[in-house]
């Protein structure tokens, strides 16, 4: 919001850019009205503020508190004219990509009101230009977990090729970021997908209601994204439901979500929750209130009552903290979760290590879907701790190849990634970004620079 002026605690200096015009300029963070607010000036535009976190500065500051060291970059690029405009990876940059997004097209069977990527053109990246991309990326830090994206990928009838290619230049995981509209339909499809090398399904999943659909994605939609889940249980890829959550719009759906996720293990391998950003066609954000870690985190204890607890989580070590939240699970028999105190984000601090858990984790179950076993942590008291004895488990943990079934299909993520917009955008946060766009003309692409939108629908990359 433009005027206003400097006010409340003062908790630190960053950069960050005008929402009107991008020009980076300087930002403070400032504690007032119980949160904490990124505040910065444009000297032609004006004031903006932006609530980033609610809550005190003590709980601020302790989900920040792990902060590990930078990693060295390879292949960097030279640093001219500062972040966020030298990304290709630049030495600036603090963080190794862990899943890089490979477009390959924009055409789209949709035209969703918040698509990051604008997407609905009538062009396909040539194949000859995805190799190339693949080779970069191979020779600047690969191989990465990729994300074929888009547009909507599944418009392209060549994908299977596209998989079949990247395996053969090295890569292996495989992530399809998708609306689930063409596996719904066609049957056979995600079966081809699979046996192409397709690792998993990562599936647009909003809600239940039609207003929520109608509101995000321009029509109704939840029938189709459950017979996408059916078409991937057949085939044996996982998926993870992918919400975006709207203020006013769909937080009262988040325990829902999770509660359907769980009972559709093991296919689902867990949730990750989006918080609406406002860039691409979303790009203007409105006054006032907008969802933060903290929020998202009480609405999920809430709307589960109390099945899962916002201490259970952590910010992810291997990025920025404040651009993630996360932790694991084990479903027990009677349906309630026991946080994986070994499996959480202080588990992994670098970002070869998040690209190793995401892809054990959002991988398929490794056998058709049984009934959950036990948690699979055994106390100093040598009982099991869902309080069965170990004696009396329904599975024989002599057979380690059956335990790590169970434990794989048993074991449920629940994480979120909060994006930068122009309104909230901290360059400190960026430059450990690990989520990454590849360009032929950039190299990699940090996500939120490459899709940072200004209110008039400039760019500094797209």
């Amino acid at each position: 919001m433009a005027g206003g002026n400097w006010a409340g605690r003062r908790l630190g200096v960053t950069k960050s850019v005008c929402p009107e015009c991008l020009r980076v300029v300087s930002a403070v963070k400032v504690e007032r009205d119980g949160g904490i607010f990124l505040e910065k000036s444009c000297p032609e535009h004006g004031f903006y503020s932006a609530l980033i976190w609610e809550g005190t500065v003590e709980s601020y500051e302790a989900w920040g508190r792990d902060l590990q060291p930078a990693d060295r970059i390879l292949a960097a690029g030279p640093v001219e004219r500062g972040c966020p405009l030298d990304c290709g990876l630049c030495e600036e940059h603090e963080r190794r990509g862990c899943c890089v997004l490979l477009e390959v097209t924009d055409r789209c069977n949709l035209h969703c009101p918040v698509c990051f990527a604008q997407a609905g053109g009538g062009m396909d990246v040539p194949m000859e230009e995805l190799g190339r991309q693949m080779d970069y990326l191979m020779s600047h830090g690969g191989p990465f977990n990729l994300q074929l994206s888009g547009g909507e990928p599944t418009m392209r009838d060549d994908l299977p090729d596209i998989i079949r290619m990247g395996r053969e230049k090295g890569f292996s995981f495989f992530q399809l970021n998708t609306n689930g509209l063409r596996l719904a339909e066609e049957a056979g499809y995600a079966e081809r997908l699979k046996e192409a090398g397709l690792s998993c399904v990562f599936l647009q999943f909003d809600g239940f209601r039609k207003d929520t659909y109608l509101a995000l994605r321009g029509r109704p939609l939840f029938p189709e994204k459950e017979a996408a889940i059916d078409a991937c249980e057949r085939a044996g890829l996982g998926v993870v439901l992918v919400p975006v959550i709207a203020p006013g719009l769909n937080e009262d759906e988040v325990g829902a979500i999770l509660d359907y996720a769980l009972r559709r293990m093991p296919v689902v391998r867990g949730v990750h929750f989006q918080p609406i950003s406002y860039f691409g066609r979303c790009r203007e954000a409105k006054e006032g209130y907008r969802l933060t870690i903290p929020k998202l985190l009480s609405l999920m204890e809430e709307q589960t009552g109390g099945n899962i607890l916002a201490a259970h989580f952590t910010g992810g070590n291997a990025t920025n903290p404040y651009c993630t939240f996360q932790t694991n699970y084990l479903k027990q028999e009677n349906g309630t979760l026991s946080p994986m105190v070994h499996g959480t984000a202080r588990a992994y601090a670098t970002s070869e290590q998040a690209r190793e858990f995401v892809a054990r984790q959002w991988s398929g179950p490794d056998m058709p879907a049984e009934e959950s076993g036990c948690c699979f942590r055994e106390p100093e008291d040598g009982g099991c701790c869902c309080g069965e004895d170990t004696a009396q488990r329904q599975f024989d943990t002599s057979s380690l190849d059956e335990f790590l079934v169970k434990l794989h299909n048993n074991t449920f993520a629940v994480s979120g990634m909060l994006f930068q917009d122009a309104w909230n955008l901290d360059l400190e946060r960026l430059r450990r970004c690990y989520i990454l766009e590849t360009d032929s003309r950039y190299g990699m692409v940090p996500f939120c620079a490459y899709n940072v939108t200004s209110r008039e629908g400039r760019t500094l990359y797209r």
